[in-house]
């Protein structure tokens, strides 16, 4: 594995909602770094990845969740080595019954499948049916790692970027929460 800068050189081979994450970054005018790997279906998967993409850099559980009746959407990015719990959650964005949500509504609101989901999925969500909800935690870090909407590559970007232009551009407010830090 090795750290890239920008989009890669060919994108024949990529799947268009790959390309589309490269193209808003690069129309935003954000530098980034990109590794291209084996899927990464999980956060122990991850770990050599986060290796390589460096220290200082946040990298996120992407969480897609739902309220009971499946009208409420929410993508919660939070510090990988966080455990989440419903209630904490819960409580802080009044919504109670929180679960994840189906591959469908993932598919449907953020063209994401299972182990791809990134912030940058919101740039899909044009009806704006998904509230992002971020960690306090996950902006302390000066650079930020995602996928770009599919689980082969991740990139790397400064977490200033992320908050004065990629969310701005995507037209999702976020809501700042904070989750409890496990006891030791």
């Amino acid at each position: 594995m090795e750290l890239q800068n920008g989009r890669p050189a060919n994108t024949d081979e990529r799947l268009d909602k790959e390309v589309r994450v490269y193209d808003f970054l690069d129309k935003l005018g954000i530098e980034y770094q990109r590794i291209d790997h084996e899927a990464a279906m999980t956060m122990e998967a991850c770990e050599e990845i986060d290796r390589t993409l460096g220290d200082n850099t946040a990298i996120c559980k992407n969480l897609f969740l739902c309220n009971r009746q499946e009208t409420d959407f929410y993508l919660l990015l939070m510090p990988g080595d966080k455990p989440f719990k419903t209630k904490d959650l819960s409580a802080q964005i009044h919504s109670a019954r929180l679960s994840f949500a189906k591959p469908e509504y993932m598919e449907k609101y953020l063209d994401i499948t299972p182990g791809s989901v990134s912030v940058l999925g919101l740039m899909n969500d044009s009806e704006k049916k998904v509230q992002l909800l971020i960690d306090e935690d996950v902006m302390k870090e000066p650079y930020f790692g995602c996928h770009p909407c599919i689980n082969t590559s991740s990139l790397k970007f400064t977490t200033e970027d992320l908050t004065k232009k990629i969310i701005p551009a995507l037209g999702h407010d976020p809501i700042t929460v904070s989750l409890p830090v496990p006891e030791v």
